[in-house]
């Protein structure tokens, strides 16, 4: 069973997607407004580089570790493996360059909100640090926001919140 969002209302709409063949268009009456539109199943509208571009982004773990988004406002689930060295995270808006862009609508979240910095130390253990980049916002650590200039060590399951959106960090595996 999947469900598709009404573009006017934002209400769900769900349907059984084993009924139908990729390629085949469904029209679709919203309940609640009585907007009517359509889709395409099995096929996506982003451009071909913008789907590459999220498969780099949502590739597996490597070992530096990974960022999960809990709440945001598509609803969809978003994972992120970290690199090594600086992790600038930040709203996805076409044409920046951020190292993890999130899609979201939350704009209570900047385009460059904060940086996790993994580093190997000198006995081959991993680190990870958060900062703000700085944000309008702040970063919150457990509910308790950073200082400015001021460096936090994260470990496994650690909630960090941008604006109106969650984030759960997992250690390299």
């Amino acid at each position: 069973m999947k469900r598709v969002r009404c573009p006017r209302c934002d209400n769900y709409i769900p349907f059984d997607e084993t009924h139908y063949n990729d390629g085949q268009s469904l029209m679709f009456e919203c309940d609640n407004c009585h907007k009517q539109f359509s889709i395409k199943i099995g096929v996506s509208k982003l451009s071909a580089t913008q789907r590459d571009a999220d498969k780099a982004h949502c590739t597996e773990d490597d070992g530096f570790g990974s960022i999960e988004v809990v709440e945001n406002v598509f609803a969809f689930r978003q994972s992120y493996a970290l690199h090594e060295g600086d992790n600038v995270i930040g709203r996805y808006n076409r044409g920046d360059s951020v190292d993890i862009p999130i899609r979201t609508s939350d704009r209570s979240m900047d385009r460059r909100h904060c940086v996790i910095t993994v580093r190997r130390e000198p006995d081959g253990t991993l680190s990870h640090t958060l900062r703000d980049y700085p944000s309008l916002t702040g970063t919150f650590l457990y509910n308790r926001i950073l200082g400015d200039r001021e460096r936090a060590v994260i470990e496994d399951g650690a909630v960090i919140t941008m604006g109106a959106t969650t984030l759960i960090f997992s250690v390299g595996k």
